[in-house]
């Protein structure tokens, strides 16, 4: 009896502390973060974003599962370098009201729409987009779905939707974090848009003993949540057909529950298909599995700069992707699927474990290579800086003094 209380007693503190910590978080959501330049204030900025990251403890590690962790930190710091005060609130904050006049604004949803008749005039209005458009976003989940019932005779929910926002409509001008595929997403706005390459949540070292001879069968697909709308089904039937050939998956299965019951025999009784879940990139396991393959197969329906791709390839991994993952990749280092059927992703693997381990390697170092040069923290950093001084420039924006940036740049670090 005493031991039955004491259990039920147990669950009620677990409920109610999860209770306290859920309500803990959803306040957060509602505060603002206020930041100041290390010299004299050029001026205000308003950041909504992400704002879990400004509330970490100063020893406490940025999160490597997503690159906004770091990206929105950088954005914040890049103005307070610039001379800007920059206050800070979660994107989906509603209750925020600006109180003061503020040079710039950066959005990542719909508090452009909402905020723009409160702003002061003169205020930058910057659409920050992470993802490609999501009308087109939202379509395209639903043409894969839609395929995916025709093809298995089976219904599955949509995991990536989203209420369409005007962020760009509302917006001076944009930045975007993938390629030309996302950037044309956006166009019909006819705004000015700057590409700032996605950064990375991992950099490796060239893995100098990877034998490619024993791995040239053997393919990754490492992903996030949604994995119709990232082409797992498509991957799990093309390998299903080809039992040479090996799969490791790394994403969150176990948490679609009906796409994991409808592909359970191709994840977990398909001898060539190797279900491992979700994995931390800083882990020995991770370095161990990208290893023992040759390359990385995404056929996502649209993405916003392909971050889990640009993972893989900073492993060594040559990339094999859909154009909508929105990752630049050349001939002579990987694969672009014109149509993501799973027709064209066999013959695609098909073509790469073809290739002699020469030729393997030599692909695999200039993915490497590529990502080193042009998708890192560092190149985020130089790029988001040169981005913002252009956008000072071409909007003509005065300091305090009312002195024109382009021609009193030296007034800022």
């Amino acid at each position: 009896m005493a031991f039955t209380v004491l259990k039920s007693f147990g669950k009620l503190i677990s409920f109610l502390s999860k209770k306290i910590r859920k309500r803990i978080e959803y306040m957060k959501c509602f505060r603002v973060v206020s930041l100041k330049p290390e010299q004299p204030s050029q001026g205000n900025v308003l950041l909504s974003y992400r704002i879990e990251p400004f509330f970490l403890k100063p020893n406490e590690p940025i999160p490597n599962d997503h690159t906004w962790h770091w990206e929105c930190r950088q954005i914040a710091q890049t103005f307070l370098d610039l001379g800007y005060c920059v206050d800070v609130i979660q994107f989906h904050n509603h209750k925020f009201v600006p109180k003061k006049d503020y040079a710039f604004f950066i959005d990542i949803r719909h508090r452009l729409e909402a905020l723009s008749p409160l702003l002061n005039k003169d205020c930058v209005k910057i659409f920050h987009s992470d993802t490609a458009h999501i009308l087109f976003h939202n379509a395209a989940e639903s043409n894969r779905l839609l395929a995916l019932q025709q093809r298995r005779g089976i219904t599955l929910s949509p995991r990536r939707f989203e209420p369409p926002n005007l962020g760009i409509e509302y917006a001076d001008c944009a930045t975007v974090l993938g390629n030309e595929f996302t950037i044309n997403t956006f166009s019909y706005a006819k705004k000015p848009i700057y590409r700032v390459p996605i950064s990375t949540t991992g950099v490796y070292p060239w893995p100098e003993e990877k034998d490619f001879e024993a791995c040239r069968k053997n393919f990754l697909w490492f992903g996030s949540g949604g994995l119709v709308h990232k082409g797992l089904d498509l991957v799990l039937d093309a390998f299903a057909q080809m039992p040479e050939y090996h799969l490791t998956i790394c994403g969150p299965v176990n948490k679609e529950e009906d796409f994991e019951k409808a592909f359970y025999n191709e994840l977990y009784y398909t001898p060539n298909i190797h279900t491992f879940g979700w994995i931390d990139i800083t882990s020995s396991k991770f370095i161990e599995i990208a290893n023992n393959c040759v390359g990385i197969i995404y056929p996502s329906c649209s993405e916003g700069g392909g971050g889990c791709v640009i993972t893989c390839m900073h492993t060594g991994l040559i990339p094999i992707v859909s154009y909508e993952a929105s990752v630049d990749v050349h001939d002579d280092f990987g694969v672009i699927l014109k149509e993501s059927s799973v027709e064209e992703i066999k013959n695609s693997l098909r073509m790469i474990a073809s290739l002699s381990p020469l030729e393997l390697k030599i692909m695999a170092r200039k993915a490497w290579e590529f990502v080193r040069a042009n998708h890192t923290r560092e190149k985020f950093t130089e790029s988001y800086r040169n981005t913002i001084e252009k956008i000072l420039i071409n909007q003509g924006k005065k300091d305090k003094h009312g002195r024109t940036w382009e021609t009193d740049k030296f007034l800022v670090s």
